[in-house]
């Protein structure tokens, strides 16, 4: 057993190298190809600052597959790989060996859907082991459901898990922010017996804290590659699975349509499409760390519910430095480069939307005048429901 001063040696010795991890972590914010506007350096280290608590999650505090807590992973101060505006994400780590089951409400969100995972290449795992969507899950009158997750077939719900499985992840995707209802679940697994988890090792915490720092590099530096890729082909919407060769645990039921956007000051760029026949659509919009922007408080998406269509069921959305008064205006928050995101979720076609940049003086000649305007007070009232539906959601 060690003495005294020897352990404490050790803490001081685990506890700087996690912080010369995170610090050697900040080289990304100033990288050659990061855009040199002040506000998304700014944000490029509260990215990595917010990020410590969800790389501690995963990889030290909810890791025990045989202990698993369903907890969300976003939420509007954390966030990163394209955040989707509209959604509540929530997961556990499980592995292939046990057999869980998952119980509660199932809520009403109007995309809903749960994929389990391989671990893989990626921040953010592998492949896919098996995916039950929202209008496939069993669910009592009362809204009550239950899902198994094991190697052996189960009746009901069920999701079979593989050797190499390692998390499930639940999606819920919001339409009417204001009125529907998230989900209210837990897991327990039940073939790991009643023990607690293991008391806590200072050889477990180191590496807790070394997977932890490792996760918040590469995660990070992963999403601002896959930007940098992106910018070679700026404002033309481009599936995600044409870009990324490994296999990730992409959004099931539709690819998202991304671009790359660049928009300095005194310019307006106009998206124009017209949305398809479909379970859930939205538009989202974020930073070149892909990271969504303050959507409780700044036009930053705009969905199946909330979006004004002109009357042939064309969708105009705007963005600009300052408020157009058009209904879909996304708001750049200061930000000159970023991307913008399409989901057609359960439709059948792909529509890509097309893109216009103009000067912001002259983009009114360049607008249908069937676009939707809004005032200024009517802005101040979405403003405020969408800060409801952020309460609702998260339960804040």
């Amino acid at each position: 057993m060690a003495s005294d001063s020897e352990y404490d040696t050790r803490l001081g010795q685990v506890w700087g190298k996690f912080c010369d991890d995170l610090k050697a972590a900040g080289d990304l914010v100033v990288r050659e190809t990061t855009p040199r506007n002040e506000v998304t350096r700014a944000t490029g280290l509260r990215l990595l600052a917010r990020n410590i608590s969800l790389a501690l999650q995963f990889e030290l505090e909810n890791k025990d597959p045989e202990h698993p807590e369903l907890l969300h992973y976003f939420d509007p101060i954390r966030k990163q790989g394209g955040d989707n505006t509209d959604a509540l994400y929530m997961g556990a780590p499980v592995n292939g060996q046990q057999t869980y089951r998952i119980f509660g409400q199932r809520g009403t969100a109007r995309y809903f859907a749960v994929t389990v995972l391989e671990d893989g290449q990626t921040p953010w795992g592998g492949g896919v082991v098996g995916t039950l969507f929202g209008p496939d899950l069993e669910v009592g009158s009362d809204g009550h459901f239950e899902l198994i997750l094991s190697p052996d077939r189960h009746p009901g719900n069920w999701i079979r898990t593989t050797p190499g499985t390692y998390r499930v992840t639940f999606r819920q995707f919001f339409a009417d922010w204001e009125t529907e209802c998230p989900m209210d679940a837990a897991i327990e697994c039940l073939t790991a017996g009643s023990a607690p988890p293991a008391i806590l090792s200072l050889d477990a915490l180191s590496e807790g804290l070394d997977r932890a720092a490792n996760w918040l590099r590469v995660s990070t530096h992963y999403w601002a590659d896959k930007l940098d890729a992106w910018q070679a082909r700026p404002n033309e919407f481009i599936a995600f699975a044409e870009m990324e060769s490994a296999a990730i645990d992409a959004t099931p039921g539709g690819t998202p349509l991304i671009s790359y956007w660049k928009l300095p000051l005194g310019e307006a760029l106009i998206v124009r499409v017209r949305p398809p026949d479909c379970d859930y659509w939205n538009c989202e919009f974020g930073s070149y760390w892909w990271e969504t922007m303050d959507y409780r408080w700044r036009l930053s998406s705009t969905n199946a519910h909330q979006a004004a269509l002109e009357p042939d069921g064309m969708l105009t959305v705007v963005v600009s430095h300052d408020d157009p008064g058009v209904a879909n205006w996304l708001d750049p928050s200061g930000h000159e480069d970023g991307y913008l995101t399409f989901r057609w979720m359960g439709a059948q076609d792909n529509p890509r939307p097309v893109c216009s940049q103009v000067a912001r003086r002259d983009l009114f000649d360049h607008l249908p005048a069937e676009v939707p305007r809004i005032s200024s007070q009517q802005r101040a009232e979405q403003i405020a429901a969408r800060r409801a539906g952020v309460r609702k959601r998260f339960k804040g």
